[in-house]
């Protein structure tokens, strides 16, 4: 296992021009990342491609690896062309990654909101929605990259709509990017369904939240999940998330891979995501 941190932890950092993306990577290097995931927010590496020899370039020298490449996509598109420029633009974005150096790609799929993210409007999209994925990841495999699917976005968010996904598109290079507190915005039990889709992971990432009841009317900083219950990022391992739980089935399953932090409270992005990877460090180490 290789413990490090998205650059979405530091995303506000990087908005704000405290740091680089390139500071970002030695930052992470520099409090005991071993890896870093690449998240284009911020920045752009299809308008400024030279910026991924960077970031590579960056990790080498700071002896961590670049795990992953996430990037968006939307193939839920009301004509036909808009569907295939949705697809050429994501096999752009695979063109990126191997760019990068980078074995795992993340893209997503689909989104909508949770009144409209139904099972019957899912399984009556997912033919099409599996087309773009297979391609992609088709087009992925002269590289030696695998492509991911994550739960989020509401739509495909829930462990059996990823599992139904994966197993459509019935490719070796097709798998679920693993956010263990994304299944908690579908009102899903995330310890229980980290235990389901273990098996079809190429990554995890590792995120915490406080929890309150709908009852609870709380207000800014917070967001709804699909059955309205409020959630609200927190330092990793400080929130309501069965955190040790997941780690202890994440370790006994054999998962070998990169765990990725995604820092997204409301604490200074630096000090969050600096006792983030402490705090998760400790915890496996204990497990």
């Amino acid at each position: 296992m290789k413990l490090g941190l998205s650059s979405y932890s530091l995303y506000r950092g990087i908005k704000s021009g405290s740091m680089t993306i390139v500071d970002a990577v030695r930052w992470i290097a520099e409090h005991g990342g071993e890896h870093v995931e690449i998240v284009p927010l911020g920045f752009d590496l299809i308008e400024r491609p030279s910026l991924a020899d960077d970031i590579r370039e960056a990790a080498r020298e700071a002896g961590i690896d670049v795990s992953n490449y996430a990037v968006g996509a939307n193939f839920l598109q009301p004509t036909e062309a808009e569907y295939r420029r949705a697809i050429e633009a994501a096999k752009a974005q695979v063109d990126v990654a191997a760019r990068l150096g980078v074995r795992l790609m993340r893209h997503d799929v689909a989104s909508l909101p949770p009144e409209e993210a139904t099972i019957h409007r899912f399984e009556a999209d997912l033919e099409r929605l599996a087309d773009a994925c297979r391609e992609i990841a088709d087009y992925a495999a002269q590289y030696g990259i695998t492509t991911s699917v994550e739960n989020h976005g509401y739509y495909i968010q829930a462990s059996d709509r990823v599992q139904r996904l994966v197993a459509a598109v019935n490719r070796p290079n097709f798998r679920t990017t693993l956010d263990v507190g994304n299944f908690m915005c579908a009102d899903e039990n995330p310890l229980v369904a980290v235990r389901k889709n273990l098996p079809i992971a190429s990554m995890v990432h590792l995120k915490d939240f406080y929890l309150r009841p709908a009852s609870s009317r709380m207000g800014e900083g917070w967001f709804r999940t699909a059955g309205g219950d409020y959630l609200r990022g927190a330092i990793t391992g400080h929130g309501d998330m069965p955190l040790e739980a997941i780690l202890r089935e994440v370790k006994r399953s054999g998962y070998d891979g990169y765990i990725s932090i995604e820092f997204e409270g409301l604490e200074e992005c630096r000090y969050g995501s600096r006792l983030s990877l402490e705090r998760v460090r400790t915890l496996w180490n204990e497990l």
